[in-house]
């Protein structure tokens, strides 16, 4: 499992980071908001345990762009903010958990674990895996199997997939897309998102000229038909 710490207290961040990877979790840690936002971005986690007061972006906005992009990441925030409404805050930006200093480690490494066996329950169930018409993609794992065999998935395609299956035999609009794949500070052209369109028709098409699954809508977004 894989856990990104966030955490501006030089002291607390090394002692957190040490224990956890003595628990066996790998481990990748920063003091800063919108590095952690580019690590997430750019690299797979489980978890993130966050603090709240940060420099160059404060957890909350952290939050929120996370659980934007992913759905299935575990999120517990550890902060000196005791107040309740710090609380309640951090769990409508959709936190799993809030922790407030000072803590014993093994508190804080229990409601990991409670996070991390729940996301583990959710994933056995299916919901990240999909199938349709000898297709296959494993959205926890960046997988997928197409018409030329195995293929590993970035997670921005992964985060694609998963919306166009999910919403499947309708049309998806460009700005749900942003919204969800690539979150607020980030705006690609149409260009771009055409672009992945007609990466997921070589991997999953017979005909990439002719698709009959993925489907630009001129004007208003893209769809996914699995049954062609």
């Amino acid at each position: 499992m894989r856990i990104l710490l966030v955490e501006d207290e030089d002291k607390i961040r090394k002692s957190i980071e040490l224990n956890l990877r003595l628990e066996g979790y790998d481990v990748v840690s920063t003091a800063e908001g919108r590095q952690a936002l580019d690590f997430a971005e750019n690299q797979h986690f489980d978890l993130v345990v966050l603090d709240i007061m940060l420099p160059g972006l404060d957890g909350f906005s952290i939050c929120e762009k996370l659980r934007l992009n992913d759905k299935n990441i575990g999120i517990i925030f550890v902060s000196a903010r005791d107040a309740s409404e710090d609380r309640i805050s951090g769990l409508k930006l959709g936190a799993d958990d809030y922790l407030t200093k000072p803590f014993h480690f093994e508190e804080l490494l229990l409601r990991i674990r409670n996070i991390l066996r729940s996301r583990e329950s959710e994933q056995t169930n299916g919901t990240n895996h999909y199938e349709w018409e000898g297709n296959e993609i494993n959205f926890a794992e960046y997988t997928a199997r197409g018409i030329h065999g195995d293929l590993h998935l970035t997670k921005k395609e992964a985060l694609l997939l998963r919306l166009l299956t999910e919403r499947k035999n309708e049309v998806v609009s460009r700005n749900q897309i942003l919204q969800t794949v690539w979150g607020y500070d980030i705006y690609p052209s149409t260009r771009t998102i055409d672009n992945f369109i007609l990466s997921f028709r070589k991997y999953f098409e017979k005909d990439p000229r002719n698709p009959r699954y993925f489907h630009s809508v001129r004007g208003v977004g893209y769809k996914f038909t699995p049954q062609g």
